[in-house]
């Protein structure tokens, strides 16, 4: 599994069908978090990247220096907010020509719930997780704060 990681001022998702939008999620500060699987992802690497990501220490502490995580913030009584959003595209092969190959992407009956098993890891850990909605259009709007971006791929 992938996890593109980006710390964020605020971050919202918007599901889209035909001219109309409906907001799915939207956080404050916190974590976006784009997600894909693979053919060869499982439950236990699900909550195996849900943790790495719970414990990634890529938020200014008080000295503003890069060395807080979702753990620690929450363990300091104050809100770890996740917006999560499924991203088959982060196994894009771009090897060969000029369009993308998808082949690498798990299919949405096995990604869903693996994405899913991220989501709710997440939660029982002590997480507000905001989500986007699997298998339709999405436009995901963000600040990211840093900027900060991680590639987290387990």
């Amino acid at each position: 599994m992938r996890a593109l990681v980006q710390r964020v001022t605020r971050a919202s998702v918007d599901v889209v069908t035909g001219d109309a939008s409906e907001r799915s999620g939207e956080i404050g500060p916190g974590l976006c978090v784009l997600v894909g699987a693979t053919h060869s992802d499982d439950a236990e690497l699900a909550d195996k990247l849900a943790e790495k990501v719970w414990h990634l220490r890529i938020l200014d502490d008080a000295a503003g220096v890069m060395n807080e995580s979702l753990a620690a913030r929450h363990e300091a009584g104050l809100h770890a907010e996740v917006l999560v959003v499924s991203q088959f595209t982060l196994y894009a092969n771009t090897d060969k020509g000029r369009r993308p190959s998808w082949n690498e992407a798990a299919r949405p009956e096995h990604a869903e719930p693996l994405v899913d098993r991220f989501v709710e890891r997440l939660r029982a850990l002590g997480a507000v997780v905001a989500t986007g909605r699997f298998r339709t259009e999405m436009r995901v709007e963000l600040v990211n704060d840093g900027p900060v971006t991680v590639l987290v791929e387990l």
